[in-house]
């Protein structure tokens, strides 16, 4: 029987440790490509390539072949993956990870490890973000491990199509981790504020800073809420940013008045 084929890509380049050690778990089982940014590509959302080439790089570590490091979006990575490096053997799974910090709240629309994930599942294959609750001192080895029930989750639950799986994974010793609950994205927002500084030469440049705001109160069925309860959070995201319940209200309102 032919092995299980992943696509593993993620936003903080291909020569991240998160990927690193992603790979070196799931290469004892499954069939398993890397195709990832050349450089760190946090934070470009679901961005893709238009007005430049995308230039293809083959990776070798340890004097094998890695993968493909690509000079574009976490987006693109999956796009010429499926369409054109990988499209004789395309992957059953495509796995966005193990990025360093979580990706919950505000952050899912900015993150680049959760774009590469939704545009796979856009193309109509189960997949899936993964996301380390830290920044400081990663240790990716028991979330490395923890993929692969989400690959075996994923192969036994049927998702809509444009559906994909945003997971958090808490920073902590295994046995501090109290399980896995599916959670709904909280919505946060960020006080945000520019430090305006001067380079060596006099010239003025300004660097974006702020914290994060959570406006639910830490309710409980939140991803932030259940991620710092050391919970493992999994939430179903898609492309559809469509405001469900605003839309209703808005079809009910007063008609809108088109001529001028």
């Amino acid at each position: 029987m032919d092995k299980l084929r992943i696509l593993l890509t993620n936003d903080d380049g291909i020569h991240a440790n998160g990927l690193y050690c992603l790979y070196n778990e799931l290469k004892k089982d499954y069939e398993v490509r890397i195709v990832a940014p050349y450089s760190e590509m946090s934070a470009v959302g679901h961005a893709i390539t238009l007005h430049s080439p995308l230039r293809v790089q083959e990776i070798y570590r340890d004097g094998s072949f890695y993968g493909y490091a690509i000079t574009g979006t976490p987006a693109d990575c999956v796009k010429i993956a499926v369409q054109e490096l990988l499209k004789d053997d395309p992957p059953d799974i495509v796995l966005s990870g193990i990025n360093l910090g979580s990706n919950v709240g505000i952050d899912v629309l900015y993150s680049g490890t959760v774009s590469a994930a939704t545009e796979g599942a856009y193309l109509g294959i189960k997949s899936a973000a993964l996301s380390l609750a830290t920044r400081k001192d990663p240790d990716f080895s028991f979330a490395s491990r923890f993929s692969r029930q989400v690959i075996k989750f994923l192969l036994n639950n049927h998702l809509e199509r444009g559906v994909a799986l945003n997971v958090n994974i808490p920073a902590v010793p295994e046995e501090m981790i109290k399980g896995v609950v599916f959670t709904r994205q909280a919505i946060t927002r960020y006080r945000e504020y520019f430090e305006k500084r001067t380079d060596p030469r006099g010239n003025v440049y300004y660097w974006l800073a702020g914290e994060i705001i959570i406006d639910e109160n830490g309710r409980a069925d939140t991803d932030i809420a259940a991620l710092q309860n050391n919970m493992i959070t999994i939430t179903p995201i898609s492309c559809d940013m469509t405001s469900n319940r605003e839309l209703e209200r808005l079809k009910k309102a007063q008609p809108f008045q088109w001529k001028l």
